[in-house]
């Protein structure tokens, strides 16, 4: 697993990658760390729907899905310091690539192809796969993905807990609020 870091407008930290990259995992991991809120994209528009992803897309399709992470996206603040967990297709529409940059220091987890599909795959729960994708459509999805990850500026791959170490100590390089909070000036009370 690796990631990737662009950008440091807002004050939050933002996840993105592919199904599979384990960003719900990081991202709990640090909420734990940082104490900031964590708000996940696909959770937000669950419950606006009152329904699971896999619904959503049964019963809206797909289009109506993006709409709905769009606005979710939309509807969060650049001025509240977050971990934002999203969902692995939210680069694909090119709006909400301002939408994350405003947010803060956004990072695309990364992994290797084969487990990333094996990972989304085992879940279960993931639309694209359910409606009888291949193998062959993933790894389209993946490089379009891929090609959108907003030109990062540094890589690391490691465990989950040592990612989310590494994750906060770059996005403090690189965002003065996050600095303040878990790099504090010596000398200073």
């Amino acid at each position: 697993m690796g990631h990737w870091t662009v950008n440091q407008a807002g004050k939050s930290i933002v996840l993105i990658g592919m199904m599979g990259a384990g960003k719900s995992s990081v991202g709990r991991c640090l909420q734990r760390r940082t104490q900031f809120a964590l708000l996940d994209t696909d959770e937000i528009v669950a419950s606006k729907f009152g329904l699971s992803i896999p619904e959503i897309f049964s019963k809206y399709g797909e289009q109506v899905f993006r709409e709905a992470e769009t606005e979710a996206l939309r509807e969060m603040g650049p001025d509240k310091q977050t971990i934002v967990v999203t969902g692995g297709g939210i680069v694909l529409c090119e709006d909400n690539l301002d939408f994350l940059k405003r947010l803060g220091v956004v990072v695309w987890l990364d992994g290797k192809e084969e487990t990333l599909f094996e990972r989304a795959a085992r879940s279960g729960n993931r639309p694209l796969l359910k409606r009888g994708y291949s193998r062959e459509a993933f790894t389209r999805i993946l490089r379009l993905a891929a090609n959108r990850r907003m030109q990062p500026n540094f890589a690391s791959g490691c465990a989950k807990a040592r990612m989310a170490k590494c994750i906060i100590c770059n996005a403090a390089k690189r965002n003065v609020a996050i600095r303040r909070r878990f790099c504090p000036v010596r000398g200073r009370s």
